[in-house]
């Protein structure tokens, strides 16, 4: 006969949630995992002793990781997410018939915890992953990838020189709130080269007849968003321009586990925040009794400065050198004891001076005598139009030609390989499954916060799988006399003679 299910929606007079949860699910086994109690102590001194009771705080943490887990930008689509999930409900410490909070609550709360907190409690999982041993320390991979902001870039406005009134300033009340992002800082030869570049943009891009409006041409050193200041416009190849954030990570190469992590400007080259991440990481490092030895890095990191920091730390630098640097100068040869350059007519370009360029970046000049120049023979084909061979070198020659050594020798090669194999796959993960697509924040410090939330998160499911690795390996190492024994006596009392 065809049964027909008939749904009556009754009222359930007994009903317990932990027993709707099995043991085996994600939610269950994180409750059990972490004591989350030190986030009491953490957030004491934040709210008053008085007044209504706020949201509790480990509450609070558990929402938003449940949002990075469930890969969840928006707090309202949390909220609602949350109240269809049994597992859920039962993590946060919710019966079913009761209210979760609202998504303006959870927005206050963020805003309310300053990135310590945060960082407090990346540094505790952290400790649980060094524990159970998914952490060496000892080979650190760094890479960093845009972040999209919540921002438009249909919505930039123009920034005003200091002292003036720009054009979207129409009162002094108007100047007086600007924001200090909408005053040009930038120096004069970079707007001056800014506007030589624009316009050569502007007149390749103009098409004769086209009906389409021209590109507006956006710059960093000229335009901001009024809807979050510190968002940058940048450009990621294959992409189109958007105001973004820089997510920069550090990977420990043993378990792929995340060991720091913080938001930077997008509209600088990862080489400036090496420095930071470096001391970050090292100072959790050195917390653990883990020390650092090989950082990897792609060729966005290489800087001669970055080299000299890391050889004084006694650390092995394997970063790319960039394209434009060249160990060796054809037709001259270096002497390193000496100092000094030799041409092929064996004349001598000894160091002359340091200088600096424009942005500030320091080198070494080389040059020789105007007489050995004016007297060799190859001097047409050398220095046609100058009176003396002149060759510019960096400042950090030296550690430059020691990491392109590094770089073309076996183990460079394999150090590569194990950085694209290790950091990479984590910003797809934290991208596409830990809602770092786009920010449902505004400003640097809440990126720091998203961004820590999703590291944080990315860990504990680490640490998680590695727990339940350990459990089957345990069944499997079983003794097989014991297992034989155990056998024996169960047929013995199920199927007693």
């Amino acid at each position: 006969m065809q049964g027909k299910k008939l749904f009556l929606d009754k009222e359930v007079v007994r009903f317990r949630l932990s027993e709707r949860v099995p043991r085996h699910n994600l939610y269950r086994r994180l409750a059990e995992l972490v004591d989350w109690s030190f986030l009491y102590q953490e957030t004491q001194g934040l709210y008053s002793h008085t007044g209504q009771p706020s949201l509790d705080p480990v509450v609070f943490f558990k929402l938003v990781l449940v949002g990075r887990l469930e890969n969840l930008v928006s707090d309202r689509r949390l909220v609602e997410h949350c109240a269809l999930r049994l597992d859920i409900l039962y993590f946060l410490g919710y019966e079913v018939d009761e209210e979760l909070p609202w998504h303006s609550t959870i927005s206050r709360t963020r805003q309310l915890f300053p990135a310590a907190v945060f960082e407090r409690l990346f540094d505790h999982v952290f400790a649980q992953c060094v524990a159970r041993g998914l952490v060496a320390g000892d080979t650190q991979a760094v890479d960093s990838a845009p972040v999209k902001a919540n921002a438009s870039l249909e919505a930039v406005l123009e920034k005003h020189v200091a002292g003036t009134r720009g054009p979207f300033l129409a009162t002094a009340e108007a100047a007086a709130v600007a924001p200090a992002a909408s005053v040009v800082t930038a120096p004069a030869h970079q707007l001056r080269n800014l506007a030589a570049r624009q316009a050569r943009l502007a007149v390749h891009s103009s098409v004769p007849g086209s009906r389409h409006p021209q590109a507006r041409l956006l710059s960093n050193k000229t335009h901001y968003s009024p809807t979050d200041p510190d968002a940058r416009i940048s450009l990621k190849p294959g992409k189109a321009r958007a105001l973004n954030y820089l997510c920069s990570l550090a990977v420990d190469t043993a378990h792929g586990v995340i060991s720091h992590v913080q938001a930077d400007l997008a509209d600088s080259r990862d080489s400036l925040h090496l420095p930071r991440l470096l001391l970050g990481l090292q100072r959790r490092l050195r917390a653990h009794e883990l020390r650092l030895r090989d950082l990897l890095a792609d060729a966005g990191y290489a800087n001669g400065s970055n080299y000299a920091l890391l050889e004084a730390q006694h650390l092995t630098a394997w970063i790319p050198v960039f394209g434009q640097y060249k160990a060796e100068i054809e037709g001259f040869t270096y002497d390193a004891q000496q100092d000094l350059y030799r041409c092929r007519a064996g004349k001598a370009l000894p160091f002359r001076k340091y200088d600096t360029t424009a942005d500030g970046n320091w080198s070494k000049i080389y040059w020789a005598t105007c007489q050995d120049c004016q007297q060799c023979p190859l001097k047409p084909t050398c220095v046609p139009g100058a009176k003396r061979k002149q060759l510019t070198r960096t400042l950090y020659d030296a550690p430059y030609r020691r990491a392109w050594q590094r770089q073309q020798s076996r183990r460079g090669q394999h150090m590569r390989r194990v950085r694209q194999s290790t950091v990479e796959p984590v910003f797809g993960n934290l991208i596409h499954h830990y809602g770092l697509r786009r920010l449902n924040v505004r400003g640097l410090a809440g990126a720091h916060k998203t961004m820590l939330l999703a590291a944080v998160a990315y860990n504990l499911k680490k640490l998680l799988k590695h727990r339940l690795q350990q459990q089957v390996a345990a069944a499997v190492a079983l003794p097989r006399p014991l297992l034989a024994a155990n056998t024996r006596t169960w047929r013995r009392n199920r199927c007693p003679s």
